[in-house]
């Protein structure tokens, strides 16, 4: 049997978060000034009675007692809300950042996508940014060559390729840097959220580009993202990580559901999604609070309306705001999106709960989660997003009793809404010749 390309034995990474004992600049940078003058202070006093700089401080575990294989050829995937541990996962198997304790073995020559453009200049052309990034992510200048025209065939940057970087849109600014990173030649790739750039189109070339990589030229690869549609498609095996600990490791599906099912099945229903980070912040002219459903399971019968409470505070005064809601499945893809009127309306710091209910939605049996959205205007007027939250209120649709075994048997490969049966009239029929 061969050797693991990847073994990772309880790693943990420890950090030590420590203040300032002075009470008036805790939690603040020193200037320069400050700094050099209290050196010449201490200086001064001959070393006696020196500050003490740093208190005690706190213990935080950003890993804590890691373990998986990752077998040749594999492609395995890394999910987690933020704050879980994957980014200090990634960097500690790309060398970046040591482990406080416990190994990692790495059988095979190492090429990371931490951060999509790391190591481009702005005042050097695309030609040169070709160079100089392949460079900085390991690649030698022979490679670089024989390689280039396909990398630039894939960013589709050939018009602009000796216009300086920083004239560049960010989509072809993010083309170019995918395409230089995804062509480096390595036996294991380690992605971090790369997926996450340009439009929906090259999003759909750089999955199949990774598609590629993983398994048509038979490399390992470990791929972290937020996006679970992505993470259905290109992985078969997937490690859940919560607070820095591996909470499940299995089959993606499985993994996925357990992500996005949250507290669905428990019976915390009020979501805190204040300090929740934003992929689109918005204006934050008002910003969402809170989210609750009011039942002790998050569960709707098929028939049900989906119901929900969004507590809102407006930094400024906003005017006819309005609601969207993007429903998700639970392989992360969307379902449906609708629309309120544009009728709420807050003075500045006035804080507001309004009752969001999509009538009748008819959405098959199965877990979902969704998108919410605050703002002004819709697709024909122009709109503007106060903020947006994704990946929040999970819930189920289970089938009612007595509905005839109709939806609880529905197939899901017809789609995830169950919509009325279609009504078709025949009151005029030709005979056959």
């Amino acid at each position: 049997m061969s050797e693991p390309a990847i073994r990772v034995h309880e790693i943990g990474k420890h950090y030590r978060l420590g203040a300032e004992s002075s009470t008036r600049s805790r939690f603040r940078y020193k200037s320069l000034a400050e700094t050099l003058g209290n050196g010449f202070r201490r200086a001064n006093r001959g070393g006696r009675n020196k500050e003490k700089s740093v208190t005690e401080g706190t213990n935080f575990w950003a890993l804590r007692d890691v373990s998986f294989d990752v077998n040749p050829g594999e492609v395995v995937g890394i999910i987690g809300r933020n704050g879980a541990g994957k980014s200090t996962l990634l960097k500690i198997l790309s060398r970046i950042t040591e482990p406080t304790k416990g190994y990692a073995d790495i059988n095979g020559r190492v090429g990371s996508l931490l951060e999509v453009g790391t190591g481009f200049h702005p005042e050097l052309t695309g030609r040169e940014n070709i160079y100089l990034n392949g460079a900085i992510l390991g690649m030698s200048q022979s490679e670089i060559k024989r390689k280039f025209d396909e990398i630039v065939a894939f960013s589709e940057v050939e018009r602009f390729l000796d216009t300086p970087v920083k004239h560049y849109s960010s989509g072809m600014y993010t083309r170019l840097a995918f395409a230089v990173a995804a062509h480096l030649d390595t036996e294991i790739l380690v992605v971090d959220e790369v997926l996450a750039v340009g439009d929906a189109e090259f999003q759909k070339k750089c999955l199949g580009k990774m598609q590629s990589v993983a398994h048509r030229e038979g490399r390992t690869v470990l791929f972290v993202s937020h996006s679970m549609a992505a993470i259905s498609q290109l992985t078969q095996q997937c490690i859940l990580l919560t607070k820095g600990g591996v909470e499940f490791a299995g089959d993606s599906r499985s993994a996925v559901e357990k992500y996005l099912q949250g507290d669905a099945s428990g019976t915390v229903t009020i979501f805190d999604v204040e300090h929740m980070p934003r992929k689109y912040p918005g204006t934050m002219a008002a910003k969402l609070l809170t989210l609750s459903f009011d039942r002790p399971l998050a569960q709707f019968a098929p028939a049900e309306n989906f119901a929900f409470t969004a507590v809102i505070r407006a930094a400024e005064e906003v005017k006819r705001l309005r609601f969207s809601i993007t429903i998700f499945s639970s392989d992360g893809h969307p379902v449906g999106s609708c629309f309120s009127p544009e009728r709420l309306s807050l003075s500045a710091g006035e804080t507001a709960a309004a009752q969001v209910t999509l009538p009748n939605p008819k959405l098959a049996p199965g877990r979902y989660h969704c998108g919410i959205a605050i703002g002004k205007g819709d697709h024909r007027s122009g709109h503007v997003d106060y903020d947006v939250v994704l990946d929040t209120l999970p819930f189920e649709v289970v089938p009612e009793e007595g509905d005839g075994g109709t939806l609880s048997q529905w197939n899901l490969a017809w789609g995830r809404i169950a919509f009325p049966d279609l009504e078709v009239a025949a009151d005029a029929v030709s005979s056959p010749r």
